[in-house]
């Protein structure tokens, strides 16, 4: 008889959905920060009158409290955040992709602590590229 697999625990099981889905996570959050900040903006400025805006500022200045003024302070925040998320995850894609191209087997053994850093930026099937490549290049451990 076979026995059942031990359940995995449900922290190894969100790092790693967190690092399969990296990509669309932080596109996300740079989506969401930009949309705090253009509510802002258009509760602060003079956009306030004109098109979408007046009937969302409606909704959230409300008389028991005014949600603008945390969408000023939490966009722009969440806003760098998630463009420091899709800047650092796609510069490491794009290094990543150049590494994993060349056929040099001396560039790859130059740049083997560049390509284990990076993967940590990465998901785990670039972590599966990256062995199938070693061991197309005979690349001992």
């Amino acid at each position: 008889m076979t026995r059942p697999s031990p359940r995995v625990p449900f922290e190894r099981r969100f790092r790693h959905g967190l690092r399969t889905h990296r990509a669309s996570i932080s596109d996300f959050v740079l989506g969401v920060g930009v949309l705090l900040t253009v509510l802002a903006v258009g509760y602060f400025t003079p956009l306030s009158s004109w098109g979408p805006f007046p009937a969302i500022n409606a909704a959230t200045d409300t008389p028991s409290a005014n949600y603008n003024l945390v969408f000023v302070v939490v966009g722009p925040i969440v806003a760098i955040v998630g463009a420091y998320l899709v800047g650092s995850y796609y510069v490491a894609r794009a290094k990543f992709e150049h590494l994993m191209v060349t056929k040099s087997k001396a560039e790859f053994l130059r740049n083997i602590p560049e390509l284990e850093d990076l993967l940590w930026e990465l998901t785990p099937r670039d972590e599966v590229r990256y062995e199938q490549k070693r061991a197309e290049l005979r690349v001992r451990r």
